[in-house]
């Protein structure tokens, strides 16, 4: 590439997003590309101007080791949404505008399913306007939800992450010996695909008994059998732990955590905020049972986690980062890098650029053929899945006993 490139990050962040980035940062430099230029807070910054150089932050293997240990967007991430193309043309024409000012030859963007409409709408754009500047997608979703790619970079780590805390919420509900059990119910991320709170069903081991049951959005929410299986629980176990998705809803649409705030405010995208769902849950449980019951909600630990990292999943979001480089020194655009899984044993993972019109807002749900006939569990297939994308871990930089971070300056 003769021109200069820009990266920038979308949505909620990861504990292996910024790992995208050094992997853009390694490639573009190993072809001779003079600036690889950040967004500040994604495509609301990139129409801003507001952009760093990268080179200011990794251009020793310090640096870049450092922001693989770093969470969070180290960018700055954004939740803005393009609008449609036809009569807002001179947004688009913004970025190309910034584009040429920088010399930007190809614009990279991580992120999940709006963050590849993103790059779909811009790609559309350059190709009916004759621009020759080129878009590719990174993909990055702790989710999992993008079609097409076999995994996501971001889910290996957050399914470590829930996994691991749920054995030690199991232990330490376990070790009270009471003759009424105490019900906690866990609530993990998850609007309508419940790829995060199937992790849950990797906390089960020979030194685990595992979460007793798991509710995922891909199976209707039924209230009545929920109580009648706490109930059984409760009569049967001196401890019960169950995982719950935030987007359960009931067959009728609407969300259980709406149930108790109907009222829920919406996203620049219109998704409603969920949360709530565990806590609405464990006071129905304490009225209906009398027995003591605990919500616990993972919230935003669950994708900040950088410290209980999958090593698998940062050497695979580098890869993807890097691999997009090699693809718009190609000549490719309106691609995303996707994942394909070639091997089992042992587990063996490569890469190739996939048509963006295929990926965006497009959401892959849980296959029904791994969750349980009773609706409330993952099978052997599920683990086979996820087990691989856990392997692995790279040790914090620790300073005066806490984690360092690599931290742009405003």
């Amino acid at each position: 590439m003769k021109g200069n490139i820009v990266v920038g990050q979308s949505g909620g962040p990861t504990a292996v997003i910024n790992s995208s980035v050094a992997g853009v940062y390694a490639a573009a430099k190993k072809l001779g590309v003079k600036k690889v230029y950040g967004m500040v807070h994604g495509i609301q910054g990139f129409l801003q101007d507001n952009l760093c150089d990268l080179d200011e932050y990794l251009s020793d293997e310090t640096g870049i080791e450092l922001l693989k240990r770093t969470p969070s967007a180290f960018l700055g991430s954004c939740r803005f949404k393009m609008p449609k193309i036809e009569g807002h043309e001179e947004v688009y024409e913004k970025v190309f505008e910034f584009m040429e000012k920088h010399d930007i030859e190809c614009l990279f963007y991580t992120g999940g399913n709006d963050s590849m409409d993103t790059v779909k709408m811009l790609s559309d754009y350059a190709a009916a306007h004759n621009k020759s500047q080129r878009f590719i997608g990174v993909p990055k979703t702790i989710d999992n939800d993008l079609p097409i790619t076999d995994h996501c970079p971001g889910y290996g780590s957050a399914a470590k992450y829930i996994a691991t805390s749920l054995k030690e919420i199991i232990r330490d509900n376990e070790s009270f010996g009471v003759e009424k059990p105490t019900v906690c119910i866990v609530e993990i991320m998850g609007r309508h695909a419940g790829w995060l709170t199937a992790a849950a069903a990797l906390a089960k081991g020979e030194d685990c008994s595992g979460v007793d049951a798991i509710y995922l959005p891909e199976v209707a929410f039924d209230m009545d059998k929920f109580m009648d299986k706490v109930k059984h629980l409760g009569a049967t176990k001196s401890s019960v732990v169950i995982a719950v998705s935030e987007g359960v809803a009931l067959a009728d649409g609407r969300f259980v955590c709406e149930l108790a705030d109907a009222d829920k405010a919406v996203d620049a995208f219109g998704h409603k905020q969920l949360s709530g769902t565990a806590a609405y849950l464990c006071s129905l449980v304490a009225a209906e049972t009398g027995l003591k019951a605990r919500a616990v909600e993972f919230s935003t630990l669950q994708r900040a986690a950088t410290h209980l990292a999958s090593l698998t999943d940062i050497n695979e979001a580098f890869q993807v980062g890097h691999d997009a480089v090699l693809a718009a020194e190609e000549g490719k655009t309106g691609m995303m890098i996707t994942l394909n899984r070639n091997g089992e044993d042992p587990y063996q993972c490569g890469t190739s650029a996939y048509d963006i019109h295929a990926i965006a807002n497009v959401e892959r749900p849980v296959p029904a053929e791994w969750i349980t006939e009773d609706g409330c569990g993952l099978n052997e297939g599920y683990e086979r899945y996820a087990r691989p994308l856990i392997i692995g871990e790279l040790q914090p930089l620790f300073i005066n006993g806490l984690p360092r971070h690599l931290v742009r300056k405003k």
